[in-house]
């Protein structure tokens, strides 16, 4: 579980740097998204990657790294839309999305620890697909979600389906990484 641990935290190092980098060069527009546009986001990165796992190839510079890397940004920045909702103007100060960033992945992290005690590194023997997939069906619930306007009868929220696409996102880096 330390090595797991190791690997997670260096991955999820990774997303944040990427997340930094992108706030200093376009600032915070994201915070104009309504919470649905950002699952559309989503939708789209992990739509691309299935895409390029189908065929094979990919005909676009950004490789499937950096589909699952833009899957923990997006998510976290639902985590954030969710909470603070869409804003009017996006805000000059980025200081406190980066706490916000860390908050969220934080939680991220204490989530893994619990579920891979209690699932003992399963996803180690999925295979990449299976996780892509795993992160669509999240989409799918969460979209469906948004369409009966949050409301859930039995079902944990939008935000334990973002927190767990960031999990499994971070799982496919680690994979990935591990293949190279």
């Amino acid at each position: 579980l330390e090595k797991t641990r190791r690997q997670y935290l260096h991955a999820q190092q990774t997303c944040k740097d990427v997340f930094v980098a992108k706030l200093k060069d376009y600032g915070a527009s994201w915070r104009v998204f309504r919470p649905s546009s950002v699952t559309d986001q989503v939708f789209i990165k992990a739509q691309r990657i299935r895409s390029i796992e189908e065929k094979g190839e990919s005909r676009v510079k950004e490789d499937v790294r950096g589909e699952y890397i833009g899957l923990v940004n997006y998510s976290i920045i639902a985590l954030i839309q969710l909470e603070k909702g869409p804003a009017q103007e996006p805000p000059a100060d980025t200081r406190l999305l980066v706490d916000d960033y860390d908050r969220f992945a934080t939680g991220a992290f204490h989530l893994m620890n619990d579920k891979n005690h209690d699932y003992d590194e399963a996803w180690r023997e999925m295979r990449l697909s299976s996780l892509t997939d795993m992160i669509l069906v999240k989409i799918h619930r969460i979209r469906q979600m948004e369409n009966n306007a949050g409301k859930t009868l039995v079902s944990e929220g939008a935000d334990s389906n973002f927190m767990d696409m960031i999990n499994y996102a971070l799982f496919a880096l680690i994979r990935l990484d591990e293949s190279v």
